[in-house]
This record gives structure tokens, sequence and C-alpha cells, in this order.
């Protein structure tokens, strides 16, 4: 289900965050104004939030920003906010197709949450800790076909946008759509399943 953390005291990069005012382009001071709303950051001169790119935010609050934003706003500018993700947000090196593109998000999604002060991925170990779900990766063996199956309390529309932005980073001619088969967090699902193909 969307907008509902897993556990409490989770808590997201600063980096990440900004992906909300980036996400509304020319609108970014409308974008600062809901993360204000919810705390995050302090207001700037220039109207925008104040953000500390290397601090944390609570995940809570970031999550109450997007379901205030898909209310209010719809759908598309919770994709675009996704999209602005792979802009902003701290990725693995040495990506270089499509394939090690959508299989990083899992990766990237728990390096950029933390808990109990501890990122979620410890890039030396290769531990990662639970508690904030995950971003599958599942090629289909023969085709130019990736199923991703999201369990995290993200909202649909931004997931849609993360995986549309990172796979056209890596496949310029790449589509992600949404299973509508399968459940969907937008419909009180636990988890939603997208389809990549180029």
């Amino acid at each position: 289900m969307q907008f509902i953390p897993f556990e409490e005291g989770i808590e997201v990069k600063g980096h990440s965050v900004k992906s909300v005012v980036d996400g509304f382009n020319t609108f970014a001071v409308l974008g600062s104004a809901y993360l204000l709303d919810e705390g995050i950051g302090t207001p700037a001169p220039n109207g925008l939030a104040n953000l500390d790119l290397e601090g944390w935010y609570p995940q809570r609050s970031w999550l109450l920003c997007f379901q205030q934003i898909g209310k209010q706003l719809g759908d598309g500018l919770l994709m675009q906010v996704g999209m602005a993700i792979p802009r902003n947000a701290v990725f693995p090196e040495g990506i270089e197709d499509i394939h090690e593109a959508i299989r990083s998000i899992d990766v990237a999604y728990h390096m950029n949450h933390r808990k109990n002060g501890r990122p979620m991925f410890d890039p030396e170990s290769g531990r990662m800790q639970e508690g904030i779900g995950h971003y599958g990766y599942e090629p289909v063996p023969g085709k130019r076909k990736i199923i991703c199956l999201c369990e995290n309390p993200y909202p649909c529309a931004f997931d849609h946008g993360l995986l549309t932005a990172m796979a056209q980073r890596y496949q310029s001619n790449a589509r992600v759509t949404h299973d509508e088969a399968g459940p969907c967090r937008k419909q009180r699902g636990d988890r939603c399943t997208y389809v990549v193909s180029w």
C-alpha cells in the first residue's frame, strides 16, 4: 500500500528528497512548498526548500509529501518526481546497460535510506538491511524484457517514473508498462508489477 512506511524511524538521504523540487521543473517553488509543509528543509529567501543534500529526512514525512502531491495534483507529477530520482539520488557506479540499470535500483534504493543511523546498503560488504521493501529485477529469457516487482511504500506512479527514467537512460526506446492483471498499491495492493521492454 502506498504512503505508509513499513517501519518507523527510516530516513531518506537529502539527494533523493531534492527530486521533489526537480520533478516540479519550473514550478520548483510549489514542489518546495510540499516539502516545507511536511517539515522537510528550511525556507530559503527565493521560496525554495533549503535541503542538506548529505543530510537525512524522515521517510514518513516524505511519504506524506507524496500523498499530498498525488491527492492535489495527480499521478503525472508523482511520475515526474520519480523520473528525477536518477538525476539526484546516489546510485552504484559502473552501470553500462539497461539490465544493470534496472538491477541497480534496489541497491540504490537501500543506499539512499538509513535505519538506526546507518545506510541500508553497505557497498563494501554488500550487506542490505530489510525494512523498506524492494525493487525486483527478473529478465525474461530470449526477450528484450524485464519484469520489475516493486514492493515498497512509494506511490505506483513514482515507481513508474523511476523505472522509465532508468530504462531510457540506457535504452532510449525503452517502455515501461504497469501489469494491470496483478495487484496495485494504488488499489491497496501490497505491490505493483511493471514490464520494461525495448
